[in-house]
């Protein structure tokens, strides 16, 4: 009764001083058996750390057995949608792992909890210490964080040795322009009769990062700076899509689902594969033993320099129970911290974003050394770029609109410049007005 008390007070306090006063006034702990719900897509994807993150959360409940921990698997392409559902459900929706594309629809849309309003700014500064900058700020909305970043990761182009031998190519010198990647997987095609090249841009689960790095290193981008107008029908963009349409039309770029292209490369039928690195774990396990699996930077597009921009996810909190907020915040530390993040890379294939791990042996230090698939990951880090998020309430129809554009572009025969123009047209007009 007293611990309820307690709770309730604080609670009324709260409510009284405003989050950022009640978060430099008082340290609420979880003292009391409290259970949260985490919506994680990771554990919805055998694929893509579903066990790393089981483990994970397993060892923070062992240490905190206050706090239960609820996994709630979703996929990351509609989990907006099921979001969506469970809040108008008034299911608890405490903890989630959110594309940094949806954080702004979050903040205005679900009410999604700044950190500031609940934690005080010195424990938060003392956690973010050693963090990446070019992480965590991009969890930070109006001045105030309200997404920690989690998994991150840069667009890595994987590639079976093997295969780059049979096809009379040398694996120690992997493509790195587009115009390589069309030659290397057409001697694969034509010399193995394995598939050549695919990539993770397309497909209903591929939203529209990898897209949106492939144009930005062309010298285009899909949305001003000022976030007014979109620009995926500008020549830069064009061009960029152009370039896929080439390596489709000349068979060098096969079409294939997410699913299908991860299988195919893991069972060493592709020689090459543009994707997230957080499929390395899978594609890892799959070559063991049967082929090299090795990995390399993003092409470029001629002597342009490389402007790759992450994938990945922010811990948000939804919750508005004072308790429930601070276990959060108590899984979203030990998920973020130095041992969490020596799981992520080595059992994932997320970046470390705390990059003083990577040379300790300790951490990473050693795994680093034994797993050379990672170094590419690493060296994107420092020139990483954000993935822009379209904004306002029509933000997944105006991504939607965009890709399906840039994919019929690309495998449908039709005219790239009036199809993304179109598309453009289309799409500004579910823009916020000016």
């Amino acid at each position: 009764m007293l611990r309820r008390t307690f709770v309730s007070g604080l609670a009324l306090i709260a409510a009284a001083l405003g989050g950022s006063a009640f978060a430099q006034q008082a340290r609420l702990t979880v003292d009391q058996p409290v259970t949260i719900t985490f919506y994680n897509y990771n554990l919805g994807s055998a694929g893509n750390g579903k066990d790393a993150t089981e483990r994970l959360i397993a060892e923070f409940m062992a240490a905190n057995p206050n706090i239960k921990v609820q996994g709630v698997p979703y996929s990351s392409a509609d989990g907006n949608a099921r979001i969506q559902a469970d809040l108008a459900a008034s299911r608890s929706v405490d903890l989630v792992q959110l594309g940094f594309n949806s954080l702004d629809y979050a903040v205005t849309n679900y009410g999604a909890k700044a950190l500031e309003d609940f934690v005080p700014a010195q424990e938060i500064a003392a956690h973010m210490q050693g963090m990446s900058p070019n992480g965590t700020k991009l969890g930070v909305l109006n001045g105030k964080t309200y997404g920690l970043a989690y998994t991150f990761s840069t667009p890595v182009l994987f590639y079976n040795a093997d295969l780059f031998k049979a096809a009379g190519l040398n694996p120690d010198n992997p493509p790195k322009t587009w115009a390589e990647v069309k030659t290397d997987a057409l001697a694969i095609k034509d010399k193995t009769g394995k598939t050549g090249f695919i990539a993770g841009i397309f497909g209903p689960s591929a939203v529209d990062w990898l897209f949106q790095g492939v144009v930005r290193s062309n010298g285009g981008e899909v949305i001003s700076r000022d976030r007014k107008t979109l620009k995926f029908a500008e020549p830069e963009s064009v061009e960029a899509v152009r370039m896929l349409r080439d390596l489709a039309d000349t068979g060098a770029f096969e079409n294939m689902d997410i699913n299908e292209a991860m299988e195919s490369l893991a069972g060493g039928n592709a020689g090459m594969y543009l994707q997230t690195s957080a499929i390395q774990a899978f594609l890892v396990k799959g070559a063991q033993g049967h082929f090299d699996l090795r990995a390399a930077k993003m092409p470029a597009f001629g002597d342009k320099p490389v402007r790759p921009n992450n994938s990945g996810s922010a811990l948000v909190v939804l919750s508005r129970d004072p308790v429930k907020q601070r276990a959060s915040w108590e899984l979203m530390k030990f998920l973020t911290s130095k041992h969490g993040y020596t799981v992520i890379t080595s059992e994932i294939g997320y970046l470390p974003l705390r990059t003083d791990i990577i040379n300790d042996p300790k951490y990473l230090g050693d795994w680093v050394k034994a797993h050379p698939l990672v170094q590419p990951n690493i060296e994107q880090l420092a020139v990483l770029e954000p993935w822009d998020s379209m904004p306002g309430p029509n933000y997944a129809q105006i991504v939607k609109t965009m890709m399906d554009a840039a994919e019929t572009s690309v495998f449908g025969g039709v005219d790239v410049a009036e199809t993304l123009k179109a598309a453009q047209d289309r799409a500004q007009d579910l823009m916020p007005a000016n």
